[in-house]
């Protein structure tokens, strides 16, 4: 017997959506047959401009929809947790774009609602999924660098229309939100959870996180430095760097050209890997958890985490003083 096709819908009409469409089109484990707006003409032409069976005027009407077995929230940063919690007692499982939110609670409420609902809800870190972060992962735990001693990354671009969705305070832009959770997530999946934080901003005329610095300790005594920002030059970085050499990646979040710079004993050696649709991936692996065919590469533990610490970043910068997760 067959795997079942799992049947998706998309609650907003985002940009995003057009890197996600792609990959879902062209995988024989997901049909997209349903697109949300709070306008039913934007979601109806939407929907004859990327050929989306149904289209809805409001988020809940999908949810309505018995034939949808799962939803992609896409929605601005201050509705993922609530449109969460909705879905899944609506029955839908979940994919939602990341960062679920910058407050703890909210995060745990909408993990304690999926379990109490029976479904899953996953948080849209796309890189996670792609090969080149599991090669990442298997070089250190192979030991290609000793031990870790220092995480090191950044995730900047140039952006200055303050009405953009990403520059809005009533929304929670900004940019550790936007880009430099990336930078969070990445440290955290090579060095594990912070124990303290220390964070700094410089906030623009749209009032949100124009550049934003972080350091973290880690247990072990493991350190991470990052940065980010909305207006910054274009630059993407991971590495890692372990008390023997360094694991250097200069495309970590996109994956567009994967390639894994080993540099140890003076010598640089370029590992590629496969090119792969990352958000093709985290869709199909959540479609295989609904079928029973595999866990979610994400789930609570890791969201909480990620939340904890964007939270504890934004109360450091907000005091000046360093916080000390318990």
């Amino acid at each position: 017997m067959g795997v079942e096709t799992v049947k998706w819908g998309i609650l907003s009409t985002a940009d995003i959506n057009r890197k996600v469409i792609p990959g879902m089109r062209a995988s024989d484990k997901v049909e997209l047959m349903a697109v949300a707006s709070r306008d039913q003409r934007r979601a109806e032409e939407y929907a004859r401009e990327w050929e989306i069976e149904r289209a809805y005027g409001s988020y809940q009407a999908l949810l309505d929809d018995d034939d949808v077995d799962a939803v992609y929230i896409s929605l601005p940063n201050t509705l993922h947790c609530d449109w969460s919690i909705r879905a899944v007692e609506a029955g839908k499982h979940v994919l939602c774009e990341k960062p679920m939110s910058r407050h703890v609670g909210d995060v745990e409420s909408a993990f304690d609602a999926a379990e109490k609902n029976g479904r899953i809800l996953m948080e849209a870190f796309m890189y996670r999924h792609n090969p080149q972060t599991a090669r990442l992962r298997q070089l250190v735990d192979d030991g290609a660098i000793g031990d870790v001693r220092l995480v090191r990354s950044c995730f900047s671009y140039s952006l200055y229309d303050t009405e953009n969705i990403r520059l809005r305070t009533d929304v929670e832009g900004g940019s550790l939100m936007d880009v430099g959770c990336y930078c969070v997530s990445g440290s955290r999946l090579l060095a594990g959870e912070p124990e303290q934080l220390y964070g700094q901003q410089f906030v623009g005329p749209s009032g949100t996180d124009w550049v934003f610095s972080g350091t973290m300790r880690f247990t072990g005594d493991v350190l991470a430095q990052f940065d980010c920002g909305t207006a910054l030059p274009e630059r993407d970085e991971l590495e890692a760097i372990g008390e023997s050499g360094s694991l250097f990646l200069d495309d970590p979040w996109h994956c567009v050209e994967p390639v894994i710079e080993l540099r140890r004993d003076g010598e640089l050696e370029r590992i590629e890997v496969e090119h792969a649709d990352s958000y093709r991936l985290e869709i199909e692996n959540l479609s295989d958890a609904i079928n029973g065919s595999a866990d979610p590469l994400l789930g609570r533990e890791d969201a909480i985490g990620q939340a904890r610490a964007i939270e504890a970043l934004y109360r450091s910068a907000t005091t000046g003083l360093a916080v000390t997760l318990g």
